[in-house]
């Protein structure tokens, strides 16, 4: 079975484990064509070499980077022709320009197309978005959706083809695996609490640091991640008495976050829901539970069904459950541990890479078949 996957996320080197347990399938031979670097606002997110066993990692150069709705890749065309794929994963969402090119790409060349959705609001967007989704709906083999949401969504667009919920990516358990020892308060007994993820309003950090106001003891956050908040947070920080206790450590490689996660006591992600955005997914929530990590999270979005009962889920918004969450889990090592157990158990049975590329491989074989 020949596969091509377009994918500008698998610039990222953790995320490329994915592709090496696609790889691993009976039968495929894996292509991935991605961009040389992805760009998020101001910051530049380069290619990581990482995971590169078990298949070809080819580098198309990318036009209008960083501009999510109309960036596209260049000499795609070639690429389809070169590898003649039995089946080709567009790992673009169904609005953008950029599936719509590939889809147009495949449905010239008769090779059956599937592509990715996160989008769990609906959205309308003007024109000629709308004639972007309509195509790639009417071509497309298959859809993949990242959660429930997300398919509710794309049905309500008026999708109507095959659909399967499967995360973008899952985890390498072995990678994000817990440290031998996590004895609370590592650091001089400082208790540790991390916030990973952009810095924007959106992701809470503001909530965070009000809830961590009137949190007594000996405490420190280590924040990582830059974004449009950052000012605004250490404003923050600053005026409410707690900067020296808040590390900003800025943005870390995606290699580097295991080891990080493993310094956190507990990880927290209180993201908002908007008008046009909530959680999708809580990737580093899965990430910080693999590595035996306890976590809280908001009810934004997904994050209620990620975490399930492996963890402490409280209102959006509300810096005082927050607080009283922290507080409980910071004094109650027991809960903890308890946990951290459940956390990285739920991984192992839903969120591995392994888990995430069998079930993809067999919507390759379904497509196959029809």
């Amino acid at each position: 079975m020949r596969v091509l996957m377009l994918s500008k996320a698998l610039v990222v080197g953790s995320y490329q484990r994915k592709a090496e347990e696609l790889a691993r399938q009976p039968g495929v031979d894996l292509t991935v064509a991605v961009p040389a670097y992805w760009r998020e606002g101001k910051h530049r997110l380069g290619l990581e070499r990482a995971y590169c066993s078990g298949y070809r990692l080819v580098v198309l150069p990318m036009w209008l980077n960083g501009h999510y709705h109309v960036h596209f890749y260049g000499h795609l065309g070639r690429l389809l022709d070169a590898t003649r794929p039995e089946v080709f994963h567009i790992d673009e969402e169904h609005y953008n320009l950029a599936t719509y090119l590939a889809m147009r790409a495949a449905v010239r060349r008769r090779i059956p197309a599937l592509f990715f959705t996160w989008q769990n609001i609906l959205q309308r967007y003007p024109p000629p978005f709308p004639a972007f989704e309509r195509y790639t709906f009417r071509h497309a083999a298959h859809a993949l959706v990242g959660s429930v949401d997300a398919g509710r969504v794309l049905r309500d667009k008026g999708y109507t083809g095959p659909m399967t919920v499967i995360p973008q990516f899952g985890v390498d358990p072995a990678l994000f695996a817990p440290a031998a020892l996590r004895p609370a308060g590592r650091q001089g007994g400082r208790f540790v609490i991390g916030f990973a993820g952009r810095l924007i309003v959106a992701k809470g950090i503001l909530i965070l640091l009000k809830a961590l106001a009137t949190l007594g003891g000996d405490w420190e956050l280590r924040v990582v991640g830059v974004g449009e908040a950052q000012a605004q947070a250490r404003e923050l920080a600053t005026r409410l008495g707690i900067a020296e206790r808040v590390a900003f450590l800025g943005q870390q490689p995606s290699t580097a976050m295991p080891e990080m996660l493993r310094s956190f006591d507990l990880l927290v992600v209180p993201s908002l829901t908007t008008p046009r955005w909530k959680e999708q997914f809580g990737r580093l929530l899965v990430e910080a539970m693999a590595c035996g990590v306890p976590v809280i999270g908001s009810d934004s979005g997904e994050i209620p069904h990620v975490i399930g009962d492996a963890g402490i889920v409280v209102p959006e918004g509300d810096a005082e459950a927050l607080r009283n969450a922290i507080l409980r889990l910071r004094d109650d090592a027991r809960e903890r541990a308890d946990l951290a157990q459940a956390g990285r158990a739920r991984v192992l049975d839903l969120f591995t890479q392994e888990a995430v590329a069998r079930r993809t491989y067999a919507v390759y074989q379904e497509i196959l078949a029809r």
